[in-house]
């Protein structure tokens, strides 16, 4: 692939992810959706569109095709529909850039915990940039006027973990795409029937509104969809020590939109959180992947 393309989709999936921060958020604060139809919404539209990019990738092949639903497992897709629930719900309260740092934040704390507990030892430059990270997290948490809602908070930050495991679970998969499709189409008949039973409760939970409909059905189709559809793509003419990195992108991205397109205040507390977070994360990813061969 050449490079200038490379590094267009590179660009266009990490303002997808972003976009995700900002659909959500735009959704939950200006229309009438609930958080749990959003999350409905976002998963049978990316299933639908995930599925209909798997089809017509292999309907040129020869031969009987498996169905995109044979990939993936319902572990997996538990995950991803956790994330997506916490990810809708966090965002009831939160800035657009305060979700986005915390739940990436949290992914990527997951995915070095584990290694950690794998056996992985740290070298002093990771510990140092694990200790930052922490520290940074610790003060975007505690109360002030700027601080995030802790309810929010601890939402993203469980939906940043279950992302992590759903990456975790993937890792090595030989048709990354078709895994995700068959994911997604699992975890949408879960997310159906969470709000059908929200439904049944007798309660106010479930508002339909058709811009908050409007704005599900992109964040599933498109920023997700798409957006995870070009990042396989791309991603193994990435080095891996790249791939970790550029994705530090996405919460400043969102932070960028949040102010520009929502309105949102851009923080002293926000502005040195994200440095440390950041900062410290690609502390520990550089130094443990550096050296790491071409991903083919």
């Amino acid at each position: 692939m050449p490079a200038a393309r490379i590094v267009l989709l590179t660009i266009i999936a990490m303002i997808a992810f972003a976009s995700n921060s900002l659909l959500c958020r735009v959704a939950l604060k200006h229309t009438a959706i609930d958080p749990a139809s959003f999350t409905t919404v976002r998963l049978v539209s990316g299933a639908l569109a995930l599925w209909l990019i798997v089809r017509l990738r292999t309907s040129g092949a020869s031969g009987a095709q498996a169905s995109p639903a044979g990939r993936g497992n319902w572990l997996s897709a538990l995950a991803l529909y956790a994330y997506a629930a916490g990810f809708s719900f966090a965002y009831v309260n939160l800035a657009a850039a305060s979700g986005a740092l915390l739940l990436f934040g949290a992914v990527q704390a997951t995915m070095i915990g584990r290694g950690i507990a794998a056996g992985e030892r740290l070298a002093p430059r990771q510990l140092a940039g694990l200790l930052l990270a922490l520290a940074g997290l610790v003060g975007m948490l505690l109360p002030g006027l700027t601080a995030p809602p802790l309810g929010g908070a601890l939402l993203m930050m469980g939906a940043g973990v279950a992302w992590g495991v759903y990456s975790l679970r993937g890792k090595g998969a030989r048709d990354a795409t078709a895994v995700t499709a068959g994911n997604f189409m699992r975890a949408a008949p879960i997310a159906v029937a969470m709000s059908a039973a929200i439904a049944l409760a007798g309660t106010d939970g479930v508002r339909l509104d058709g811009a908050g409909l409007l704005y599900a059905v992109a964040s599933g189709a498109i920023t997700s969809g798409m957006g995870y559809a070009l990042w396989y793509a791309v991603l193994p003419s990435l080095r891996a020590t790249s791939a970790a990195t550029v994705q530090l992108s996405v919460p400043v991205i969102a932070a960028l939109g949040g102010v520009a397109l929502l309105g949102e205040a851009l923080t002293l507390r926000l502005v040195l959180a994200s440095a440390a977070i950041l900062g410290g994360i690609a502390l520990v990813i550089l130094k443990k992947r550096t050296g790491a061969p071409p991903q083919r």
